[in-house]
């Protein structure tokens, strides 16, 4: 086994951190007051990332990317995960990032001259509509949106929410079902909609955590009544819709937690300064009480067994494909979720009443990253899947 990474892939990581410390970062006391507030900043720091040809890393040359494979972007993900506006300024943000390569895979040369090429160009938005208030959202497989073919259209009825970045965006990508008597892995389809289209109607950013966010950084209820669009606007064939949805998911469950890693490690270092800088007493530092240095010591285990971990996984992944890596991605989403959500709490802890203010990141990452225990795929959903599968090498089926 090589741990070690190669000269070419330590200077492209050395170029994003040197880009999110100088340029990313003082960018983020204007968060406060919404991401309306520091979008513009943010487009022109990404016209730098574009001049030094990183600008959406993990899409492949001949789409316009930076071409990264995804062990790569996996380690730059981890660099960008150091800020909440790292992976914007990059333009590899969720959920632009899954509909890239799902357009790019999937697509159309029509959808990917409309949609895509927009997209990658960091023009415009997008969000992926799947998500609905009357079913769960751990089986996607099971909802009630509906599209019937009428003619050279679809017509789309149906109810979504938690549609993440719906606020500004120019299409969404809606999972509806297109054959209802259908087997259940083959009932949907995945459907391109611009949203100036009628019948799509944004209904309400929805307040999470005291915050209805906005833009980007929001996360929106959608209706859709008698919402028509062309026929050619159906993403690869009828009723693949789910495996397109798992095509996506795997590869961007890597992304997701590389950036909980740098997250981690923002917060560790946060951690760690605090300790060896506030004092309780005269000269009595915090980082000399042994409970301390039991967070700090705990922390730095769980963070390196975490990445590994991941790039592990993105390893597989690259070799032998998503599907033969579904136990490793299972494990990583639920085990790093859990891992980040500590060190996050432990820094805030380190902190006292200051680490649940804005005067630090940790507030933003509590608020906004305790749902990577719930979005794609609860860590209940991952576990009861892995040791399903675990059990059936001894012998057990389980239901």
């Amino acid at each position: 086994m090589d741990f070690s990474i190669p000269e070419r892939t330590q200077k492209i990581v050395e170029q994003v951190r040197d880009i999110v410390q100088g340029e990313v970062m003082p960018l983020e006391g204007e968060m406060r007051s919404g991401f309306a507030a520091v979008e513009p900043r943010l487009r022109a720091v990404r016209e730098k990332v574009r001049a030094a040809g990183l600008l959406t890393p993990q899409m492949p040359r001949e789409a316009g990317g930076a071409g990264l494979s995804l062990t790569e972007h996996a380690l730059v993900s981890e660099e960008l995960g150091r800020t909440p506006l790292g992976h914007y300024a990059f333009n590899c943000q969720a959920p632009d990032a899954g509909n890239m390569e799902i357009l790019w895979h999937f697509g159309s040369d029509a959808q990917k001259e409309r949609f895509l090429r927009p997209l990658l160009r960091g023009d415009v938005r997008s969000c992926f509509a799947m998500t609905e208030p009357e079913r769960p959202g751990s089986n996607p497989t099971w909802m009630d949106t509906r599209a019937r073919r009428e003619g050279d259209e679809w017509v789309i009825d149906g109810h979504k929410w938690f549609t993440s970045g719906a606020d500004g965006a120019a299409f969404a990508i809606v999972m509806a079902v297109t054959d209802p008597e259908a087997p259940p892995h083959r009932r949907a389809s995945q459907i391109l909609v611009p949203c100036d289209t009628p019948g799509f109607q944004r209904v309400r950013n929805i307040s999470v955590m005291g915050d209805e966010g906005g833009g980007w950084a929001s996360h929106s209820e959608l209706r859709f009544t008698g919402c028509r669009v062309p026929a050619g606007n159906l993403l690869g064939e009828r009723g693949t819709g789910f495996a397109i949805a798992q095509e996506r998911l795997g590869p961007g469950r890597i992304h997701h937690c590389m950036r909980w890693i740098g997250i981690c490690e923002r917060s560790f270092d946060l951690l760690c300064k605090r300790a060896a800088t506030r004092e309780l007493a005269p000269g009595k530092l915090l980082g000399l009480k042994q409970m301390v240095q039991e967070w700090i010591a705990d922390s730095r285990a769980e963070i390196n067994g975490a990445r590994l971990m991941v790039l592990q996984a993105a390893w597989k992944i690259e070799r032998e494909g998503a599907y033969q890596a579904r136990e490793e991605i299972s494990l990583i989403k639920f085990y790093v979720a859990n891992v980040m959500l500590r060190v996050v709490d432990r820094a805030i802890q380190a902190h006292g009443a200051l680490g649940v203010t804005d005067e630090t990141p940790l507030a933003w990452y509590w608020r906004e990253e305790r749902a990577a225990r719930i979005y794609d795929g609860a860590d209940e959903v991952h576990k009861a899947s892995v040791a399903k599968r675990i059990l059936r090498r001894y012998g057990l089926e389980v239901g």
